[in-house]
């Protein structure tokens, strides 16, 4: 989505990383939004290591209730998280957080995709991410769970 077709209708989520603008966290997400024809985007937020803190510590007090977190953050948002599902707490890593009821939550999408994975030796680190963006779009925004689009989304 282009930022003038944004409207006031428009669901938002954020994404956070060093290159988030750029990144293929953003793209996938986006994508799999687009192909499903939905109202809404992934804004990105280009931060340096030095203003993470500052956007953690003030991130349950914000308008954001939904982030995405590109790789360099990953781990280093789990401090900051109240509580975490199981497949973040095995992993100390994680891929999105929600805000609900002013308590941060983490959620790592590890353990979810690997019911969608026929064979491993074919899915490299891109293929997971595009999956993980897939359900979280499905997660967030009722987007459909089609596997046979990461081809074409990658």
């Amino acid at each position: 989505m282009r930022p003038e077709e944004i409207k006031p209708d428009t669901e938002l989520c954020t994404i956070l990383g060093f290159n988030a603008q750029t990144g293929n966290c953003r793209r996938y997400f986006n994508a799999c939004l687009k192909k499903n024809g939905l109202n809404a985007t992934a804004i990105a937020l280009n931060i340096k290591e030095e203003h993470f803190i500052f956007t953690m510590e003030n991130l349950a007090d914000s308008k954001v209730n939904r982030m995405m977190l590109e790789n360099e953050f990953c781990e280093s948002v789990v401090q900051y998280c109240d509580s975490l599902n199981e497949s973040a707490q095995k992993r100390n890593f994680v891929d999105f957080v929600e805000v609900v009821d002013g308590k941060i939550i983490g959620y790592s999408l590890d353990d979810d995709i690997e019911k969608y994975i026929e064979n491993p030796a074919f899915v490299d680190e891109r293929i997971r991410l595009a999956m993980k963006m897939m359900l979280l779009s499905n997660r967030w925004y009722g987007a459909k769970i089609d596997m046979d689009l990461i081809p074409t989304m990658i």
